[in-house]
Protein backbone atom coordinates (compact mmCIF):
# COMPACT_ATOMS: atom_id res chain seq x y z
CA UNK A 1 0.00 0.00 0.00
CA UNK A 2 1.46 3.22 -1.12
CA UNK A 3 1.98 6.00 1.45
CA UNK A 4 -0.40 8.30 0.14
CA UNK A 5 -3.45 6.07 0.53
CA UNK A 6 -7.45 6.17 0.90
CA UNK A 7 -7.04 6.31 4.43
CA UNK A 8 -4.01 8.85 4.71
CA UNK A 9 -4.53 10.81 7.95
CA UNK A 10 -8.29 9.23 8.71
CA UNK A 11 -8.11 6.97 11.71
CA UNK A 12 -11.69 5.51 12.33
CA UNK A 13 -14.42 4.48 9.97
CA UNK A 14 -15.91 7.92 10.99
CA UNK A 15 -13.30 10.05 9.64
CA UNK A 16 -13.15 7.87 6.42
CA UNK A 17 -17.17 8.58 6.09
CA UNK A 18 -16.68 11.93 6.84
CA UNK A 19 -14.34 12.88 4.24
CA UNK A 20 -14.99 10.50 1.58
CA UNK A 21 -19.21 11.83 1.94
CA UNK A 22 -18.78 15.60 2.81
CA UNK A 23 -15.35 16.65 2.51
CA UNK A 24 -13.14 15.14 -0.62
CA UNK A 25 -15.56 16.30 -3.68
CA UNK A 26 -16.21 19.92 -1.75
CA UNK A 27 -15.18 22.57 -4.34
CA UNK A 28 -12.53 24.82 -3.47
CA UNK A 29 -12.67 28.86 -2.71
CA UNK A 30 -9.05 29.79 -1.90
CA UNK A 31 -9.80 32.78 -0.74
CA UNK A 32 -5.87 34.47 0.70
CA UNK A 33 -2.88 33.02 -2.02
CA UNK A 34 0.30 35.13 -3.48
CA UNK A 35 -0.27 33.51 -6.63
CA UNK A 36 0.93 35.66 -9.53
CA UNK A 37 -1.72 37.28 -11.40
CA UNK A 38 0.02 37.52 -14.70
CA UNK A 39 0.48 33.66 -14.71
CA UNK A 40 -3.25 32.66 -14.19
CA UNK A 41 -3.88 35.71 -17.01
CA UNK A 42 -1.05 33.95 -19.48
CA UNK A 43 -2.12 30.04 -19.04
CA UNK A 44 1.94 29.60 -18.16
CA UNK A 45 2.55 26.22 -18.69
CA UNK A 46 5.89 24.65 -16.69
CA UNK A 47 9.42 24.03 -17.91
CA UNK A 48 9.95 21.71 -15.87
CA UNK A 49 9.16 19.81 -12.43
CA UNK A 50 11.43 22.31 -10.41
CA UNK A 51 9.82 25.41 -12.15
CA UNK A 52 6.62 24.50 -10.41
CA UNK A 53 7.49 22.85 -7.37
CA UNK A 54 10.50 24.31 -6.06
CA UNK A 55 11.05 27.97 -7.31
CA UNK A 56 9.24 30.24 -4.91
CA UNK A 57 8.53 28.03 -2.46
CA UNK A 58 10.45 28.67 1.11
CA UNK A 59 9.44 26.02 3.23
CA UNK A 60 11.40 23.66 1.07
CA UNK A 61 14.15 26.21 1.03
CA UNK A 62 14.63 26.26 4.73
CA UNK A 63 14.86 22.46 4.97
CA UNK A 64 17.49 22.38 2.33
CA UNK A 65 19.46 24.68 4.09
CA UNK A 66 18.97 22.87 7.50
CA UNK A 67 20.12 19.78 5.75
CA UNK A 68 23.63 21.47 4.30
CA UNK A 69 22.75 22.03 0.59
CA UNK A 70 24.28 25.69 -0.46
CA UNK A 71 22.32 28.60 -1.84
CA UNK A 72 23.25 27.92 -5.40
CA UNK A 73 21.74 24.92 -5.19
CA UNK A 74 18.59 26.84 -3.47
CA UNK A 75 17.65 30.49 -5.33
CA UNK A 76 21.14 30.39 -6.80
CA UNK A 77 21.94 29.98 -10.37
CA UNK A 78 22.45 25.60 -10.43
CA UNK A 79 20.49 24.28 -13.09
CA UNK A 80 16.56 23.56 -12.62
CA UNK A 81 17.48 19.21 -12.45
CA UNK A 82 20.33 20.26 -10.00
CA UNK A 83 17.97 21.95 -7.64
CA UNK A 84 15.76 19.08 -7.68
CA UNK A 85 18.08 16.65 -7.18
CA UNK A 86 19.06 18.70 -4.00
CA UNK A 87 15.14 18.56 -3.18
CA UNK A 88 14.96 14.95 -3.88
CA UNK A 89 17.88 14.46 -1.39
CA UNK A 90 16.71 15.96 1.11
CA UNK A 91 13.19 14.59 1.29
CA UNK A 92 14.07 11.26 3.54
CA UNK A 93 15.47 13.52 5.88
CA UNK A 94 12.39 15.87 6.63
CA UNK A 95 10.47 12.59 7.86
CA UNK A 96 7.94 14.75 10.89
CA UNK A 97 8.23 17.86 9.23
CA UNK A 98 4.96 18.36 7.73
CA UNK A 99 6.98 18.84 4.48
CA UNK A 100 7.31 15.12 3.97
CA UNK A 101 3.29 14.48 3.73
CA UNK A 102 2.72 17.80 1.33
CA UNK A 103 5.76 16.77 -1.13
CA UNK A 104 4.20 13.19 -1.41
CA UNK A 105 0.37 14.48 -1.43
CA UNK A 106 1.83 16.69 -4.44
CA UNK A 107 3.31 13.90 -5.87
CA UNK A 108 0.15 11.59 -6.12
CA UNK A 109 -2.58 14.35 -6.67
CA UNK A 110 -0.48 16.02 -9.53
CA UNK A 111 1.40 13.54 -10.80
CA UNK A 112 0.25 10.26 -9.64
CA UNK A 113 3.42 9.21 -8.81
CA UNK A 114 3.01 7.23 -5.57
CA UNK A 115 6.67 6.35 -4.94
CA UNK A 116 8.97 7.52 -1.48
CA UNK A 117 10.69 10.22 -3.14
CA UNK A 118 14.89 10.29 -2.34
CA UNK A 119 17.92 10.47 -4.57
CA UNK A 120 16.93 6.36 -6.08
CA UNK A 121 14.68 7.46 -7.84
CA UNK A 122 14.79 11.14 -8.08
CA UNK A 123 15.98 10.80 -12.17
CA UNK A 124 12.88 8.77 -13.10
CA UNK A 125 10.29 11.24 -10.96
CA UNK A 126 12.10 14.41 -12.73
CA UNK A 127 11.39 12.21 -16.28
CA UNK A 128 7.70 11.36 -15.70
CA UNK A 129 6.85 14.34 -14.15
CA UNK A 130 8.52 16.16 -17.14
CA UNK A 131 6.60 14.15 -19.35
CA UNK A 132 3.38 15.18 -17.56
CA UNK A 133 3.74 19.02 -18.02
CA UNK A 134 3.26 18.97 -21.60
CA UNK A 135 -0.22 18.05 -20.97
CA UNK A 136 -2.94 20.61 -20.29
CA UNK A 137 -3.72 19.09 -17.27
CA UNK A 138 -0.93 20.87 -15.76
CA UNK A 139 -1.51 24.03 -16.85
CA UNK A 140 -2.52 26.90 -14.67
CA UNK A 141 -5.71 26.71 -15.91
CA UNK A 142 -5.74 22.99 -16.47
CA UNK A 143 -4.56 22.75 -12.83
CA UNK A 144 -7.58 25.18 -11.39
CA UNK A 145 -10.12 22.94 -13.62
CA UNK A 146 -8.31 19.72 -12.50
CA UNK A 147 -8.81 20.70 -8.25
CA UNK A 148 -12.45 21.96 -8.64
CA UNK A 149 -10.98 25.66 -7.72
CA UNK A 150 -13.69 27.72 -7.88
CA UNK A 151 -12.64 31.58 -7.27
CA UNK A 152 -9.46 32.22 -5.75
CA UNK A 153 -8.28 35.60 -4.51
CA UNK A 154 -4.58 37.00 -5.27
CA UNK A 155 -2.82 39.30 -3.10
CA UNK A 156 -2.06 42.80 -4.80
CA UNK A 157 -0.98 46.29 -4.21
CA UNK A 158 -3.07 49.40 -4.98
CA UNK A 159 -0.53 51.16 -6.58
CA UNK A 160 -0.08 48.03 -9.03
CA UNK A 161 -2.41 48.12 -12.27
CA UNK A 162 -5.06 45.42 -12.48
CA UNK A 163 -4.63 44.30 -16.05
CA UNK A 164 -3.96 41.18 -15.32
CA UNK A 165 -7.37 40.61 -13.84
CA UNK A 166 -8.96 42.18 -16.54
CA UNK A 167 -7.49 39.99 -18.84
CA UNK A 168 -8.53 36.86 -16.53
CA UNK A 169 -11.92 38.34 -15.88
CA UNK A 170 -12.35 38.69 -19.93
CA UNK A 171 -11.71 34.86 -20.61
CA UNK A 172 -12.97 31.95 -20.84
CA UNK A 173 -11.12 30.62 -17.54
CA UNK A 174 -13.93 29.01 -15.54
CA UNK A 175 -12.31 29.96 -12.17
CA UNK A 176 -13.29 33.20 -10.84
CA UNK A 177 -10.10 34.64 -9.94
CA UNK A 178 -10.35 38.50 -7.62
CA UNK A 179 -7.44 40.63 -6.61
CA UNK A 180 -7.53 41.15 -2.75
CA UNK A 181 -6.69 44.70 -2.04
CA UNK A 182 -2.84 44.27 0.46
CA UNK A 183 -1.58 48.28 1.08
CA UNK A 184 1.06 46.86 3.28
CA UNK A 185 3.77 49.35 1.48
CA UNK A 186 1.69 52.30 2.82
CA UNK A 187 3.51 51.81 5.80
CA UNK A 188 6.67 51.82 4.89
CA UNK A 189 7.68 55.31 6.53
CA UNK A 190 11.11 53.92 7.77
CA UNK A 191 12.52 54.26 3.72
CA UNK A 192 11.27 57.32 2.61
CA UNK A 193 13.29 56.83 -0.63
CA UNK A 194 10.98 53.80 -1.52
CA UNK A 195 8.35 54.98 0.06
CA UNK A 196 7.99 58.00 -2.29
CA UNK A 197 8.67 55.93 -4.81
CA UNK A 198 5.60 53.73 -3.70
CA UNK A 199 3.66 56.99 -3.15
CA UNK A 200 4.96 58.55 -7.14
CA UNK A 201 3.59 54.88 -8.38
CA UNK A 202 0.39 55.02 -6.29
CA UNK A 203 -0.48 58.43 -7.71
CA UNK A 204 -0.01 57.20 -10.92
CA UNK A 205 -1.88 54.41 -11.03
CA UNK A 206 -4.99 56.24 -9.53
CA UNK A 207 -4.55 59.73 -11.00
CA UNK A 208 -4.18 61.85 -8.01
CA UNK A 209 -0.84 63.92 -7.51
CA UNK A 210 -0.07 62.91 -3.83
CA UNK A 211 1.01 66.12 -1.96
CA UNK A 212 -0.67 65.77 1.60
CA UNK A 213 -2.30 63.38 3.55
CA UNK A 214 -5.79 63.97 2.22
CA UNK A 215 -4.14 63.34 -1.34
CA UNK A 216 -2.93 59.83 0.03
CA UNK A 217 -6.14 58.70 1.04
CA UNK A 218 -8.07 59.95 -1.82
CA UNK A 219 -5.72 58.13 -3.82
CA UNK A 220 -6.59 55.02 -2.17
CA UNK A 221 -10.20 55.21 -2.09
CA UNK A 222 -9.80 55.73 -5.78
CA UNK A 223 -7.76 52.58 -5.97
CA UNK A 224 -10.15 50.55 -3.46
CA UNK A 225 -13.27 51.50 -5.86
CA UNK A 226 -11.30 50.27 -8.72
CA UNK A 227 -10.58 46.66 -7.04
CA UNK A 228 -14.54 46.32 -5.88
CA UNK A 229 -15.53 47.16 -9.57
CA UNK A 230 -13.26 43.90 -10.50
CA UNK A 231 -15.16 41.97 -8.15
CA UNK A 232 -12.50 42.70 -4.69
CA UNK A 233 -14.66 41.65 -1.55
CA UNK A 234 -11.55 41.07 0.46
CA UNK A 235 -8.29 43.25 1.97
CA UNK A 236 -5.14 41.88 3.89
CA UNK A 237 -3.06 43.28 6.28
CA UNK A 238 0.70 41.85 7.03
CA UNK A 239 1.52 43.35 10.11
CA UNK A 240 4.06 42.43 13.30
CA UNK A 241 1.27 43.58 15.52
CA UNK A 242 -1.94 45.98 15.21
CA UNK A 243 -1.28 49.38 15.36
CA UNK A 244 -3.53 51.12 17.71
CA UNK A 245 -1.77 54.57 18.36
CA UNK A 246 -3.83 56.86 16.61
CA UNK A 247 -2.99 60.54 16.01
CA UNK A 248 -5.02 63.43 14.70
CA UNK A 249 -5.07 64.39 11.18
CA UNK A 250 -2.90 67.18 11.69
CA UNK A 251 -0.47 65.03 13.17
CA UNK A 252 -0.82 62.48 10.71
CA UNK A 253 -0.02 65.18 7.77
CA UNK A 254 2.80 66.63 9.92
CA UNK A 255 4.46 62.87 9.73
CA UNK A 256 3.02 62.82 5.82
CA UNK A 257 5.01 66.24 5.04
CA UNK A 258 8.40 64.89 6.86
CA UNK A 259 8.77 61.39 4.89
CA UNK A 260 7.74 63.34 1.83
CA UNK A 261 10.39 65.37 2.04
CA UNK A 262 12.94 62.55 2.63
CA UNK A 263 13.52 62.67 6.20
CA UNK A 264 12.65 59.26 8.16
CA UNK A 265 10.01 59.41 10.87
CA UNK A 266 10.17 58.49 14.63
CA UNK A 267 8.94 54.96 15.25
CA UNK A 268 6.16 56.27 17.28
CA UNK A 269 5.57 58.48 14.38
CA UNK A 270 5.40 55.40 12.09
CA UNK A 271 3.46 53.34 14.49
CA UNK A 272 0.90 56.20 14.74
CA UNK A 273 0.66 57.07 10.59
CA UNK A 274 0.08 53.14 10.13
CA UNK A 275 -2.72 53.39 13.17
CA UNK A 276 -4.16 56.34 11.11
CA UNK A 277 -3.97 54.46 7.68
CA UNK A 278 -5.43 51.22 9.37
CA UNK A 279 -8.24 53.51 10.72
CA UNK A 280 -9.13 54.66 7.27
CA UNK A 281 -8.97 51.04 5.36
CA UNK A 282 -11.27 49.76 7.85
CA UNK A 283 -13.97 52.27 7.22
CA UNK A 284 -13.30 52.01 3.73
CA UNK A 285 -13.78 47.99 4.14
CA UNK A 286 -16.79 48.12 5.92
CA UNK A 287 -18.32 50.85 4.05
CA UNK A 288 -18.50 48.08 0.72
CA UNK A 289 -19.30 45.02 2.69
CA UNK A 290 -15.84 43.77 1.98
CA UNK A 291 -14.14 41.09 4.58
CA UNK A 292 -11.04 42.16 6.47
CA UNK A 293 -8.08 40.08 6.85
CA UNK A 294 -5.20 40.87 9.53
CA UNK A 295 -2.20 38.72 9.26
CA UNK A 296 -0.57 39.60 12.78
CA UNK A 297 2.72 38.86 14.34
CA UNK A 298 5.94 37.27 12.01
CA UNK A 299 9.59 39.12 12.58
CA UNK A 300 10.69 38.88 9.20
CA UNK A 301 13.76 39.16 7.04
CA UNK A 302 16.20 39.15 10.62
CA UNK A 303 19.04 37.33 9.08
CA UNK A 304 20.67 40.33 7.66
CA UNK A 305 23.33 39.59 5.28
CA UNK A 306 21.71 36.92 3.29
CA UNK A 307 18.28 39.79 3.31
CA UNK A 308 20.71 42.09 2.09
CA UNK A 309 21.87 39.61 -0.77
CA UNK A 310 18.25 37.58 -1.41
CA UNK A 311 15.69 39.91 -0.89
CA UNK A 312 12.21 38.98 0.68
CA UNK A 313 9.90 36.07 1.03
CA UNK A 314 13.08 33.43 0.67
CA UNK A 315 12.38 31.92 4.12
CA UNK A 316 14.30 34.51 6.86
CA UNK A 317 11.18 35.06 8.66
CA UNK A 318 10.28 33.86 12.37
CA UNK A 319 7.37 33.74 14.77
CA UNK A 320 7.26 36.97 16.80
CA UNK A 321 6.88 36.69 20.61
CA UNK A 322 5.65 40.61 21.67
CA UNK A 323 2.24 40.86 23.29
CA UNK A 324 -0.67 41.34 21.03
CA UNK A 325 -4.12 41.47 21.85
CA UNK A 326 -4.47 44.57 23.42
CA UNK A 327 -3.32 46.23 20.51
CA UNK A 328 -5.53 43.73 18.40
CA UNK A 329 -8.51 44.71 21.12
CA UNK A 330 -7.97 48.68 20.69
CA UNK A 331 -8.21 48.58 17.11
CA UNK A 332 -11.12 46.67 16.45
CA UNK A 333 -12.58 48.63 19.03
CA UNK A 334 -11.86 51.99 17.41
CA UNK A 335 -13.72 50.53 14.34
CA UNK A 336 -16.48 49.16 16.39
CA UNK A 337 -16.90 52.47 18.36
CA UNK A 338 -17.45 54.63 14.35
CA UNK A 339 -19.87 51.70 13.30
CA UNK A 340 -16.74 50.72 10.95
CA UNK A 341 -15.78 47.34 11.93
CA UNK A 342 -16.18 44.87 8.47
CA UNK A 343 -16.43 41.30 8.92
CA UNK A 344 -12.62 40.09 9.60
CA UNK A 345 -10.83 37.52 9.55
CA UNK A 346 -7.39 37.51 12.05
CA UNK A 347 -4.97 34.91 11.49
CA UNK A 348 -2.17 34.15 14.46
CA UNK A 349 1.21 33.38 14.00
CA UNK A 350 2.49 32.38 17.48
CA UNK A 351 0.15 29.39 18.59
CA UNK A 352 1.00 30.74 22.48
CA UNK A 353 -1.62 33.40 21.28
CA UNK A 354 -4.47 31.30 20.47
CA UNK A 355 -6.78 31.63 22.77
CA UNK A 356 -5.94 35.02 23.41
CA UNK A 357 -6.79 35.76 19.97
CA UNK A 358 -10.06 33.57 19.81
CA UNK A 359 -11.27 35.21 22.47
CA UNK A 360 -10.45 39.53 21.66
CA UNK A 361 -12.27 38.33 17.91
CA UNK A 362 -15.29 36.91 19.81
CA UNK A 363 -15.91 40.08 21.84
CA UNK A 364 -17.00 42.03 18.93
CA UNK A 365 -20.00 39.35 16.87
CA UNK A 366 -22.72 41.57 17.07
CA UNK A 367 -25.19 39.55 15.48
CA UNK A 368 -25.52 41.20 12.33
CA UNK A 369 -23.70 38.55 10.26
CA UNK A 370 -22.80 34.43 11.62
CA UNK A 371 -19.73 34.26 12.34
CA UNK A 372 -18.58 38.22 11.64
CA UNK A 373 -15.51 37.93 13.73
CA UNK A 374 -13.00 34.66 12.42
CA UNK A 375 -10.38 33.27 13.90
CA UNK A 376 -8.23 32.61 11.04
CA UNK A 377 -6.84 29.20 9.60
CA UNK A 378 -3.64 28.22 11.16
CA UNK A 379 -0.86 30.35 9.18
CA UNK A 380 2.55 29.64 8.14
CA UNK A 381 4.44 27.93 10.03
CA UNK A 382 0.87 26.93 11.82
CA UNK A 383 -0.56 24.99 8.79
CA UNK A 384 0.75 21.74 10.02
CA UNK A 385 -1.29 19.08 10.81
CA UNK A 386 -0.68 19.77 15.06
CA UNK A 387 -1.00 23.13 14.20
CA UNK A 388 -4.83 22.79 12.05
CA UNK A 389 -6.08 20.53 15.34
CA UNK A 390 -4.44 23.66 17.34
CA UNK A 391 -6.68 26.28 16.24
CA UNK A 392 -9.72 24.12 15.20
CA UNK A 393 -9.74 23.06 19.12
CA UNK A 394 -9.17 26.95 20.09
CA UNK A 395 -11.86 27.95 18.09
CA UNK A 396 -14.46 24.85 19.13
CA UNK A 397 -13.93 25.91 22.92
CA UNK A 398 -13.95 29.50 22.11
CA UNK A 399 -16.44 30.23 19.59
CA UNK A 400 -18.34 28.25 16.68
CA UNK A 401 -16.29 25.51 14.82
CA UNK A 402 -19.51 25.71 13.04
CA UNK A 403 -19.30 28.83 11.27
CA UNK A 404 -15.61 28.79 10.62
CA UNK A 405 -14.88 29.87 6.70
CA UNK A 406 -12.16 27.56 6.31
CA UNK A 407 -8.62 26.62 4.56
CA UNK A 408 -6.76 28.65 1.76
CA UNK A 409 -2.79 27.67 0.63
CA UNK A 410 -1.34 31.72 1.09
CA UNK A 411 1.10 30.00 -1.42
CA UNK A 412 3.21 31.26 -4.34
CA UNK A 413 2.77 27.67 -5.61
CA UNK A 414 0.03 25.87 -7.97
CA UNK A 415 1.04 22.96 -6.06
CA UNK A 416 -0.45 23.91 -3.26
CA UNK A 417 -4.17 23.21 -3.71
CA UNK A 418 -3.48 19.97 -1.79
CA UNK A 419 -3.54 21.54 1.69
CA UNK A 420 -7.00 21.90 1.37
CA UNK A 421 -7.07 18.00 0.91
CA UNK A 422 -4.33 17.87 3.65
CA UNK A 423 -6.86 19.91 6.23
CA UNK A 424 -10.26 18.89 5.21
CA UNK A 425 -8.33 14.91 5.99
CA UNK A 426 -7.50 16.78 9.50
CA UNK A 427 -10.65 18.18 10.27
CA UNK A 428 -12.17 14.49 9.24
CA UNK A 429 -10.14 12.37 11.58
CA UNK A 430 -10.52 15.39 14.33
CA UNK A 431 -13.88 14.88 14.14
CA UNK A 432 -14.67 11.53 13.24
CA UNK A 433 -12.09 9.88 16.34
CA UNK A 434 -15.18 12.02 18.70
CA UNK A 435 -17.90 10.59 17.10
CA UNK A 436 -16.23 7.07 17.76
CA UNK A 437 -15.64 7.95 21.31
CA UNK A 438 -19.01 9.21 21.91
CA UNK A 439 -17.82 12.85 22.35
CA UNK A 440 -19.82 13.78 19.64
CA UNK A 441 -22.97 12.06 18.39
CA UNK A 442 -22.92 9.70 15.44
CA UNK A 443 -24.73 11.35 13.66
CA UNK A 444 -23.72 11.74 9.91
CA UNK A 445 -26.25 14.48 8.44
CA UNK A 446 -24.98 15.90 11.48
CA UNK A 447 -21.29 16.30 11.83
CA UNK A 448 -21.23 15.70 7.76
CA UNK A 449 -23.34 18.89 7.08
CA UNK A 450 -20.60 21.49 9.26
CA UNK A 451 -17.82 19.88 7.66
CA UNK A 452 -19.41 20.82 4.11
CA UNK A 453 -19.82 24.07 5.49
CA UNK A 454 -16.45 24.40 6.60
CA UNK A 455 -15.06 23.11 3.36
CA UNK A 456 -16.60 25.47 0.95
CA UNK A 457 -20.13 26.72 1.73
CA UNK A 458 -19.23 28.84 5.03
CA UNK A 459 -16.90 30.76 2.97
CA UNK A 460 -18.83 31.22 0.16
CA UNK A 461 -21.80 32.48 1.96
CA UNK A 462 -19.16 34.79 3.95
CA UNK A 463 -17.41 36.24 1.63
CA UNK A 464 -20.23 37.72 -1.32
CA UNK A 465 -18.32 36.42 -4.05
CA UNK A 466 -19.19 35.59 -7.50
CA UNK A 467 -17.65 31.70 -7.97
CA UNK A 468 -18.16 29.68 -11.34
Amino acid sequence: MSFINDRFLLHTEAAERLFVEFAKNEPILDYHNHLPPNEIAENRRFENLSDIWIAGDHYKWRALRANGISEELITGDASPKSKFLAWAATVPKTLRNPLYHWTHLELSRYFGINELLDETNADSVWDRANEQLTDYRLSVHGILEEFKVAALCTTDDPADPLNYHEQIAASDLKTKVYPAFRPDKAFGLANPTAYNAWLNKLGGTSGIEINSVKDLLDAIEKRHNDFHAIGCRLSDHGMPHCYADFPTEAEANAIFTKVRGGFIPEPKEQEQFASYLMLFFGCLDAAKGWTKQLHIGPVRNVRSAAFEKLGPDVGLDSIGDELQVENLGKYLDRLDRNNALPKTIVYNNNPVWNYSFATMVGNFQDGSVPGKMQFGAGWWYLDTKEGIEWQLNTLSNTGLLSRFVGMLTDSRSFMSFTRHEYFRRVLCNLLGKEMERGELPKDFSLIGNMVRDICYQNAHDYLGLEVA
